[in-house]
């Protein structure tokens, strides 16, 4: 399976691939996006289950990664959840670029692309 993660460079600039239904990303790529520790980062994981918005069957997979070894990884709508639900400088600047990313993409199905 080829994964697309979210990144964020040291200036605050998010990267967010186009192809998102690809985004798959593991915990440790998670906390380092967020810029948070791994407990903190499970822990909104749960609540987001927790709530019922997302379920583990749709948005949890297994991958492989570079070293061989398997982690669980999560698609775009947990990492939106995430976002939403962490409070940290750089959750708010993935934050700003989702929707950046979205009403750029709303604007181009209303307008066409020029």
């Amino acid at each position: 399976m080829k994964r697309e993660v979210i990144t964020l460079d040291g200036y605050g600039r998010v990267a967010v691939p186009l192809d998102t239904a690809n985004v798959w990303m593991s915990e440790m790529e998670l906390v380092e996006l967020f810029d948070v520790i791994a407990p903190t980062l499970r822990a909104a994981i749960r609540a987001v289950y927790k709530s019922g918005v997302l379920n583990p069957c749709e948005v949890e997979r297994h991958v492989k990664l570079p070293n061989g070894y398997y982690s669980e990884a999560y698609s775009l709508p947990m990492v939106v959840a995430l976002a939403f639900r962490i409070d940290t400088p750089n959750a708010a600047w993935v934050r700003n670029a989702l929707l950046e990313k979205l009403c750029l993409r709303k604007e181009r199905q209303c307008f066409g692309s020029h």
